[in-house]
């Protein structure tokens, strides 16, 4: 049990286990009280919970949990986050302070995603402690640069000897219904800045000056003219897009010393995001010799192939629900881009219509329901026939 305001909560309880962690306020990177009441709900369950704090500034310092039960068997990691986004202004109600309105419970994260955490919280304790093992891989880093979170508890589990045979990331993966869609891959993103240098001079002496501008402009039309790919069976064609461009000049008469850009590439598994951008690279300096361009890989694309991993999830929630679920990969990035390459790794959770919006809710009957899922795939994916 966990206590919020001195008063027990049971981890059996996902409706009251979400509630306590949203009213700890969490914004992005979370440290502290958020991570207190989900380890005094993991303890008492007979998990073994690290924490620790990694990186510096400025993408750090970010709070991470570890929380292992039982040993040997087959090994479920569930993964997952409690930071939230900022919440914004015009919210009918404090966005930390958890209130139920009808049959839905508001609060920022709700969906996104610590009604997921206290579902497979609940689920575990409905799951028999020698089923086999079972894990949490928790950050409080995902909504931000992601640098020191989810890739440090990462290597914090190599370090440890600690590998999970299946991982679910709780993501809220859900579009109308609970149930009606998994994730089983996700596109790869970089992000490119371009920066090309010139020499400033008055526009009525352009022989004494450098224009970087039309240089720029040369090799966006080029840039955009690619056509990556026209999409796999599973992913949708790659993009690129321009997302900034800028100049900061104020003067009329005045020919800039610099022109910048910046790039945004979302891809699928036939690109890496260093061959990305090195092609990038290549036009940029074609064009204007000198030009700086610095790239940022956030993740590589990943799939998880249909089988058995998404055919059990799959049949857990159809068992619930009665529907089954359409395996997708669209969508933007999430962590499940680092997990992945410790073993086959799915994402599936609550329904995402009110993630990062005001006035997010989880409908009180979808904790419930996905708590019964979650102990389904616990049950069925520590079983040693799976995978």
């Amino acid at each position: 049990m966990t206590a919020v305001g001195g008063t027990p909560v049971p981890a059996c309880d996902p409706v009251a286990l979400t509630k306590a962690l949203i009213a700890c306020e969490s914004i992005t990177p979370a440290r502290g009280a958020v991570f207190d009441v989900l380890e005094a709900a993991l303890v008492p369950l007979g998990f073994t919970v690290e924490r620790f704090v990694a990186g510096a500034v400025p993408d750090g310092p970010v709070e991470n949990l570890l929380a292992v039960r039982g040993s040997g068997g087959r090994h479920f990691a569930f993964a997952g986050h409690l930071d939230v986004v900022p919440p914004g202004s015009g919210w009918a109600s404090d966005p930390f302070s958890p209130v139920v309105r009808g049959e839905l419970l508001h609060g920022r994260g709700a969906v996104d995603m610590k009604g997921a955490i206290a579902a497979f919280v609940a689920a575990a304790a409905a799951t028999p402690t020698d089923a086999g093992t079972v894990s949490l891989i928790i950050t409080g880093d995902e909504e931000g640069p992601a640098v020191f979170g989810t890739r440090a508890l990462i290597e914090r589990m190599a370090a440890r000897g600690i590998a999970p045979d299946l991982c679910l990331v709780g993501e809220p993966t859900s579009v109308n219904a609970l149930g009606d869609m998994i994730k089983i891959g996700r596109r790869g993103s970089v992000n490119l800045w371009i920066d090309v240098p010139g020499r400033q001079g008055h526009v009525a002496y352009p022989h004494l000056a450098d224009n970087p501008i039309p240089r720029l402009v040369a090799m966006l039309a080029e840039i955009e003219g690619i056509v990556l790919d026209t999409g796999t069976d599973w992913f949708q064609p790659s993009n690129i897009e321009i997302t900034d461009l800028t100049v900061g000049n104020p003067a009329t008469n005045v020919i800039p010393a610099k022109a910048s850009a910046r790039l945004s590439i979302r891809f699928n598994d036939q690109h890496r995001g260093a061959e990305l951008a090195a092609r990038i690279e290549e036009i940029a300096q074609r064009h204007a010799p000198g030009a700086l361009v610095t790239a940022k890989i956030s993740g590589e694309a990943f799939l998880t192939p249909p089988g058995d991993f998404s055919a059990m999830i799959s049949a857990a929630i159809e068992a619930a629900t009665g529907r089954a679920p359409d395996l997708s990969t669209t969508g933007g990035t999430s962590d499940a881009r680092f997990l992945s390459a410790l073993c086959p790794t799915v994402e599936f959770g609550l329904v995402n219509a009110t993630m990062h919006k005001l006035d997010e809710a989880v409908a009180l009957a979808d904790l419930a329901l996905l708590t019964e899922i979650y102990a389904d795939i616990l049950i069925r994916a520590l079983q040693p026939a799976i995978i």
